[in-house]
């Protein structure tokens, strides 16, 4: 497996040495030369000094085999531009960190399918725990060929749940309406805008990313925020 890294703070190179001792090759992308002396002293993994975010730059991370890509810098808009044309270049898959909220709807909408909210995800983690509830539970219950997709709602998708007429092997768990959990029927009315969260066979998955093109697929065995 082969990893590719844009950005090397703390969290890049916790997260490659990581996957270094599980046997993955890593690659990190930094523009900075003397950032890249200083990680290679210790760390085992191939670097390229560039702009991430530039074709020319990613290409020589050779994008197609490239199992996982991680856009881990500082700058969001830096991240999302790279993970568009990480994806646009064939990486299998692509990861993404924001570090303000108020992108995720944006990267949902662009087809970025696994969005990672730092501040977030750890604030809510926190909260559940207070409340006594377990946040792991969905990734135990997610499992085999099940897969989650998501899309965002547009003029053209909104009438009852029932007038989605979804694939086979598809069903509508839950939808967002101004960030707040909705829970369906067959009479249910969604609206533009509505984020709506499908579980899914993984068969099922090429025909929903082909009827959401527009929108790519948020597919992952667990929900990404």
């Amino acid at each position: 497996m082969r990893a590719v890294f844009i950005g090397t703070d703390e969290l890049t190179t916790m997260t490659a040495r990581l996957l270094l001792k599980n046997g993955y090759e890593v690659v990190l992308v930094e523009k900075d030369k003397g950032r890249i002396e200083e990680l290679s002293v210790d760390l085992d993994a191939g670097f390229i000094q560039g702009d991430g975010s530039k074709p020319a730059i990613l290409r020589e991370a050779d994008p197609v085999a490239t199992d996982f890509l991680f856009c881990l810098s500082d700058n969001d808009q830096y991240n999302i531009i790279a993970s568009l044309l990480g994806r646009s270049l064939g990486c299998k898959r692509v990861i993404t960190r924001i570090e303000d909220a108020s992108y995720e709807h944006i990267c949902i909408e662009l087809g970025l399918q696994d969005i990672i909210v730092p501040d977030y995800t750890i604030a809510r983690y926190l909260a559940d725990m207070c409340a006594g509830r377990n946040p792991l539970e969905l990734s135990a219950l997610i499992k085999g060929d099940a897969r989650v997709f998501s899309f965002v709602v547009t003029e053209q998708d909104e009438g009852s749940v029932a007038d989605l007429q979804l694939p086979e092997g598809c069903r509508v768990m839950f939808w967002y309406h101004n960030d707040k959990l909705k829970l369906p029927d067959s009479d249910t009315m969604i609206k533009k805008n509505n984020e709506v969260v499908i579980i899914a066979r993984s068969e099922a998955l090429p025909a929903l990313q082909q009827r959401w093109h527009h929108a790519m697929d948020r597919t992952s065995p667990l929900i990404s925020s």
